[in-house]
């Protein structure tokens, strides 16, 4: 038995931008760096811990942490109950929880933090809510 329509999957992690992992572009060190997203349908409860740059769009119940000097995106429509530590954090979903972040913590328009922030810099964008403490400190 002979299968003309044979298929082929690539699990290059050089795939399209809708895939769930992508190398990072090239520039500033990050060359080769791989950057994984997790989707909108993904729902986490428990400890998530990683080496890479990180996107979430699904929801997340627990805690995230990012080792290595690596970046935690928060997408536009995800919602995150977790206790956030990696060297950068972009929010632009809702998170409830303490974020702590190495460098840097953004907040951006879409995004909302109900917890404790703590990092060397904050940028709080126009139609941002932040509703905690804020503690910066030098790095």
């Amino acid at each position: 038995m002979s299968d003309s329509k044979a298929s082929s999957v690539d699990l290059a992690p050089t795939a399209t931008p809708q895939s769930p992992v992508r190398r990072a572009a090239a520039g500033n060190g990050s060359a080769g760096r791989l950057i994984m997203n997790l989707g909108t349908s993904i729902v986490i409860k428990g400890d998530l811990s990683a080496d890479e740059d990180l996107t979430i769009y699904g929801q997340m119940e627990g805690s995230v942490t990012l080792h290595g000097g690596h970046t935690l995106t928060i997408g536009r429509y995800a919602d995150i109950r977790a206790a956030i530590d990696a060297k950068a954090v972009i929010i632009q979903g809702t998170v409830t929880g303490n974020v702590t972040a190495g460098e840097k913590v953004e907040i951006q328009t879409t995004g909302s933090v109900s917890g404790d922030v703590s990092s060397p810099r904050l940028a709080i964008a126009d139609g941002a809510t932040i509703r905690g403490k804020v503690h910066v400190h030098q790095g």
